[in-house]
C-alpha cells in the first residue's frame, strides 16, 4: 500500500484501514532495514487478505516515532483499530514474523488488553518499590508489555523483547523481565535497555 505518512496524518490514515496494519519504521541508511524490507514485502503479499504493510521513513515522522517509543530501527509495529497491539525491534526471519503475526492477529484484543493493564500495574508498583519509575510514555510501555506477553506465549517466559532469545535456558533466564541487567543500566544510563524503567 502506498501511503505518504507524516506526523500530521499518521493516526488518521492508520485508523482508516479496516485490516491490521503492519508499520515498518525504517531509514534509508539502515542496513538491517534494507535486509528486512523484502521479507516484509513477501509476508504482506502472502497475507494480503489479512494485513496491510505500510513503510514509514523514521526521519519524516519524528513526533510519531517519539510517541510510540521508536528509538531503534528496524522497528515493526502491528496496529489494529488504530492502536499498536504488538511489535518487534531488529532483523527477524520470515518464519518468526509469520508465526508472530498469526498468533497476534488471532488473539482477541480484549483479552490482550486486560493482561497488558494487569502487567502495567505490576511494573509500576515494582518500579516504585525499587526507587525508579515506569516510563511515562504509555504507548511505549504498552508495546513493550505486549512484546513480553508475546515472548511468554512463544517461549514460556516474559523475556525482554529488546534482547535476543538464544534457546539456552540458563543464559536466557537473565533476560526475564525485570531482567538481570536493568538495575545497573538504570544506574549507569538513567534507564534500562528497553526503556521500560527510568531513573
Amino acid at each position: 500500500m502506498t501511503l505518504i505518512l507524516t506526523d500530521e496524518n499518521f493516526e488518521k490514515e492508520i485508523q482508516s484501514i479496516d485490516k491490521p496494519v503492519l508499520v515498518d519504521f525504517f531509514a534509508t541508511w539502515c542496513g538491517p532495514c534494507t535486509t528486512l524490507d523484502p521479507i516484509l514485502e513477501k509476508i504482506a503479499d502472502d497475507l494480503k487478505d489479512e494485513i496491510v504493510l505500510v513503510r514509514v521513513e523514521l526521519d519524516n515522522i519524528p513526533i510519531t516515532a517519539q510517541k510510540f517509543g521508536i528509538d531503534r530501527i528496524p522497528a515493526v509495529v502491528l496496529f489494529r483499530g488504530g492502536k499498536p497491539i504488538s511489535g518487534f525491534i531488529g532483523l527477524r526471519t520470515e518464519e518468526f514474523i509469520k508465526e508472530w503475526l498469526e498468533k497476534t492477529i488471532k488473539q482477541p484484543e480484549d483479552n490482550i488488553q486486560e493482561k497488558v493493564e494487569e502487567l502495567n500495574r505490576w511494573y509500576a508498583n515494582y518500579a516504585k518499590e525499587n526507587g525508579f519509575n515506569l516510563n511515562p510514555n504509555k504507548e511505549m510501555v504498552q508495546r513493550l508489555i505486549r512484546g513480553l506477553l508475546e515472548n511468554e506465549k512463544k517461549h514460556g517466559q516474559r523475556y525482554c523483547p529488546c534482547r535476543r532469545v538464544t534457546g539456552d535456558k540458563e543464559a536466557d533466564a537473565k533476560n526475564i523481565c525485570p531482567c538481570y541487567y536493568h538495575l545497573n543500566e538504570i544506574k549507569k544510563n538513567g534507564q534500562c535497555f528497553c526503556g521500560l524503567f527510568l531513573n
